[in-house]
């Protein structure tokens, strides 16, 4: 039971013991680093515990992809989508909220696959008070909340995820399960490009049913 009355184990909440990701497992196309990363482990360490939990939902964003932020170039805001993969770009979406993605492909190349839903394992009570919920499936399940319940911010942007540190990428062992496969949510450009990758049946995935079959 956490300080805030949420019961881990009575929604099958398990400690995390993941080991760091090797960025040399990690696929350098950004559709297959999506893919991948789905059952991967998001690990958050704040000054008042662990946070964290299993992704269950990503999207890429393609080299050339008009929908992704370096689809125009390098800039000062976006730099870090052009860094090695496995690294933290982190912005803020219509000067709301923070999301995460995780940069791909080869240096100096821009590309990346947006975090968009975590199934909460570890720092749930952390998470609640975070997002100033108790609903524990609606903690993370859609990048805005992810971010927020993992206090990740722009100061977190360009950091190694492969290494162990405020916020990094591991993996326990655990086989994903059947990946689901659809267009990207909220967006204009490329929308019908199939490039939305899920753990099909989780019931922390975000997005509209029909998307979620």
């Amino acid at each position: 039971m956490t300080g805030n009355g949420i019961d881990n184990d009575a929604i099958g909440a398990t400690p995390m013991r993941p080991r760091v990701l090797d960025r040399a497992e990690m696929p350098v196309d950004t559709a297959e680093l999506a893919r991948f990363l789905i059952g991967k482990m998001l690990v958050r360490t704040l000054t008042e515990g662990v946070a964290g939990g299993r992704i269950v939902e990503t999207e890429a964003y393609d080299i050339g992809d008009p929908a992704g932020h370096a689809y125009r170039g390098i800039t000062p805001r976006n730099r870090a989508l052009f860094l090695e993969r496995g690294h933290a770009y982190v912005y803020l979406a219509y000067g709301i909220s923070f999301m995460l993605n995780v940069s791909s492909e080869t240096p100096g190349v821009g590309a990346g696959v947006l975090i968009r839903a975590i199934e909460p394992t570890d720092g749930i009570g952390l998470m609640a008070l975070n997002r100033g919920t108790e609903r524990v499936r609606d903690l993370a399940r859609g990048p805005g909340r992810l971010c927020a319940a993992l206090r990740i911010d722009r100061r977190l942007d360009g950091i190694d995820l492969c290494q162990a540190g405020p916020l990094w990428l591991g993996s326990d062992g655990q086989a994903p399960g059947e990946i689901g496969l659809s267009k990207r949510i909220g967006i204009t450009r490329a929308a019908d490009s199939p490039l939305r990758f899920y753990a099909r049946g989780n019931r922390f995935v975000s997005g509209p049913q029909a998307l979620n079959r």
